[in-house]
């Protein structure tokens, strides 16, 4: 939708006679009140009786729990009224300057397909987030793609992750929480939340919700979907993809480019019962995640261009979620409309080298998951049920590191040296537990003070922890951030450093060291056609909904440039 200031013209919709519907900001409610009280108080707000009201719509909700005194939701209402237009106009100029706003329904957002011939079918490497909602786009204007995915199915996938590798510690390099359909999203919190003002990301969480996802995500400010829905999501929407002549190859990865004059014309496969074969390809979409490093340094060496970039790096906190909160709700913690409590937060540099320390995933009601990608590796990241039941809630604590400031090599290599730092703590971290898989743990309370931990070990995360000395598994510079950002807050929050929060490490996968450089028009590499790289692993996304949206955008440039297939 596009939004007028109060008073703007034009009050009628260019695609409809109907006068356009307003839309109204901070409806309040306490957390006494039901959502029945919205048409009342939006009368009153607009000063007219209810039954004017012809209809009306919540398009946001959020909790404010600034004061913990007035802890209430905020709404913004979309209201169609049953009043001529000149009265409607002057009472809109009557109100507080933007409390109320016209709503001008956007022109839908369809790219118009081109008319030169794909020499042969559309490519999409990666069945994440960018990849299928690339894919999905493709194949709705009739391109038939064919996607290319190095792990499993959802099904065999959540088999391979819960009983081989949770409960006999058999980790699968092909199908894990990283590989697989849906990419990392699928065994992730699901949060929808993005800073991107795109009228795209409306689409993606239509499609989220046509495939399965509650309403909610529509309306609140920080959605979510949850570990335990995504699965089924993503095989709703392949199985749409492939009935619109799409196919989804499992277990098929590239480990070879065919380029000519600059250009991508064929991708070398192996996996499914192959031992190798070269398929051509119209376009290729390369939808992978930062985690496919071997893919990354493949291409690399093929002639794509990389560099590196600032990445993130830090450990993962995990609290008691009824401390959580406390901390934010105060009094009103355990109301039956507040759910588990989320925070932000930010402790800026002193001086030194170090920047800001931030949260990264803050899982509310949630557990610590493994994020390795290959055997002998330990990383972090945090995700919860769409529930958010779990006592436990946990957050990524990171600093942005600049890899020429770290590392010293120069150019190229110090792409593919950033990302082997990355997996020598990932390394240090296995070796330190025995090579158990069990996640390396220490009381922030004795992280402070320099001593081990002891006694009792309660953790969320599935194949237990190991009492471990943190610092030894960080860098310097990390470790010298957590050591000034704990106090700090644990003044503002009792209890974020005691005895009942528990350190793991390492965080190494907030963010891709790394870019694949493509023309900001094109949308494809710098200096080799046909190669759209999209998502995360290419550096362009942070997140579900920017990697969907990058997906779509590159997606849309195929479409503009060729025909559909006949």
């Amino acid at each position: 939708m596009i939004v007028h200031r109060s008073g703007d013209e034009p009050v009628r919709s260019p695609y409809t006679a109907e006068p356009m519907p307003l839309l109204v900001r901070n409806i309040r409610l306490s957390l006494e009140d039901s959502e029945d009280r919205l048409r009342s108080l939006l009368a009153k707000r607009l000063n007219v009786p209810e039954h004017a009201i012809r209809g009306m719509a919540i398009i946001r909700r959020s909790l404010d729990a600034r004061r913990k005194d007035d802890i209430h939701f905020s709404y913004q209402i979309e209201a169609d009224l049953d009043e001529p237009d000149t009265t409607l106009r002057a009472r809109v100029k009557r109100m507080r300057p933007g409390s109320v706003a016209w709503i001008e329904p956007a022109a839908p957002i369809a790219p118009s397909p081109g008319d030169t011939s794909l020499k042969s079918r559309p490519v999409v490497v990666g069945f994440g987030p960018g990849g299928m909602f690339a894919a999905l786009r493709l194949a709705q204007y009739g391109y038939a793609p064919i996607v290319l995915e190095r792990g499993r199915d959802v099904r065999r996938r959540h088999r391979d992750v819960l009983q081989r590798f949770y409960q006999q510690g058999r980790f699968e390099p092909s199908s894990n929480l990283l590989f697989g359909e849906g990419g990392a999203g699928t065994y992730s919190d699901g949060k929808l939340y993005t800073r991107m003002h795109d009228p795209l990301c409306r689409q993606v969480l239509e499609t989220l919700h046509e495939h399965g996802a509650d309403a909610d995500i529509l309306v609140d400010t920080r959605p979510h979907i949850g570990s335990d829905r995504l699965p089924t999501i993503c095989k709703r929407i392949r199985k749409k993809i492939e009935s619109m002549g799409g196919e989804i190859r499992f277990e098929c990865q590239i480990d070879d480019l065919d380029i000519q004059d600059d250009t991508l014309s064929r991708l070398h496969i192996i996996g499914a019962g192959t031992d190798g074969e070269w398929i051509e390809t119209g376009s290729t979409i390369l939808a992978v995640g930062h985690s496919a490093r071997d893919t990354l340094t493949m291409i690399h060496n093929r002639g794509v261009k990389l560099v590196p970039k600032p990445f993130q790096l830090g450990v993962r906190i995990e609290h008691p979620q009824a401390m959580v909160d406390r901390w934010q709700y105060g009094a009103a913690a355990g109301h039956r409309l507040l759910g588990p409590a989320e925070y932000h937060v930010v402790v800026k540099k002193t001086g030194d080298a170090e920047g800001d320390m931030f949260s990264f995933c803050m899982c509310p009601g949630g557990e610590i998951l493994p994020t390795n990608e290959s055997p002998g590796l330990i990383a972090t990241n945090g995700a919860s049920r769409a529930s958010r039941s779990s006592p436990f809630a946990n957050s990524g604590l990171v600093i942005s590191l600049d890899p020429a400031a770290i590392l010293p090599t120069k150019g190229a290599q110090l792409a593919l040296d950033a990302m082997a730092f990355l997996r020598q703590w990932e390394q240090r971290a296995f070796e330190a537990t025995g090579g158990t898989y069990a996640v390396p743990v220490q009381r922030a309370s004795d992280f402070l003070q320099r001593r081990s931990s002891t006694g009792c070990l309660e953790t969320s995360y599935p194949l237990g922890g190991c009492w471990t000395n943190i610092a030894d598994l960080i860098p310097s510079s990390v470790e010298s951030a957590l050591r000034k950002a704990l106090p700090m807050l644990q003044q503002k929050f009792p209890g974020f450093a005691g005895e009942e929060a528990l350190i793991a490490a390492p965080e190494t996968r907030a963010s891709s060291p790394v870019r694949i450089l493509r023309d900001s028009v094109s949308r494809q590499a710098v200096n080799i056609a046909n190669l759209y790289p999209v998502g995360e692993g290419a550096g362009y996304a942070g997140g579900i909904i920017s990697a969907a949206v990058d997906g779509i955008k590159s997606a849309d440039m195929i479409i503009h440039r060729f025909a559909p297939i006949r």
